[in-house]
């Protein structure tokens, strides 16, 4: 077998893997879809699954041409609920109700027990203040 031969071979393989895990990944987008859409019935859930199983090249094939533009509309929905989520803990760790005057005794405390300067309080009183 000369290097040519077995390059490729080895290229051939390289494409085959791809292949395959892009189908990979289009099988699990396919699966996340379906179990992400409330408006599909169980049942039906329970088809699309079955065929995935037994014919799974074109299950995915034409689940990608009936409810390819749901996917990507399921998709932003999931993205916006996160998103939403995320921004809903941010402010409620950010807005805690700490009043001024509770950092300022934060910082007393902390400038007592020799943890900060004067100038790190000061700076601290100015920052909370203003």
């Amino acid at each position: 077998m000369s290097f040519w031969e077995s390059f490729w071979d080895i290229i051939w393989w390289f494409l085959w893997i791809f292949a395959f895990i892009a189908y990979l990944f289009t099988l699990f987008a396919v699966i996340g879809d379906l179990f992400r859409d409330h408006r599909l019935n169980g049942w039906w859930k329970a088809v699309w699954v079955l065929f995935l199983i037994f014919v799974p090249f074109l299950t995915v094939l034409v689940y990608l041409i009936a409810r390819g533009s749901g996917m990507a509309e399921h998709s932003r929905e999931a993205s916006e609920n996160a998103r939403a989520a995320a921004d809903a803990y941010i402010q409620q760790v950010a807005g805690s109700g700490v009043s001024p005057s509770d950092e300022i005794s934060k910082a007393q405390s902390l400038l007592d027990s020799g943890a900060i300067t004067a100038e790190e309080f000061q700076s601290i009183k100015r920052k909370v203040l203003s």
